[in-house]
């Protein structure tokens, strides 16, 4: 059989953590910054994890 690759996509926007989570970029900072209060926005600027039931749809882009 042959080799499954991984997944471009995902191997770009997620990373593991050394216990096994899985860390992403928050979403809705990309643009219309304007209307968004800047608590908001410094909060979104951070890393997140996953959440519990993405994570194995996930790993299994990633790990394949």
């Amino acid at each position: 059989m042959p080799k499954v690759k991984t997944k471009s996509s995902a191997k770009k926007r997620f990373q593991v953590t050394g216990t096994g989570k899985i860390k992403r970029k928050s979403a809705f900072k990309n643009h219309i910054l304007t209307k968004k209060a800047k608590s908001r926005k410094r909060r979104l600027g951070g890393p997140t994890l996953v959440c519990k039931a993405d994570t194995p749809r996930v790993k299994e882009m990633l790990l394949a």
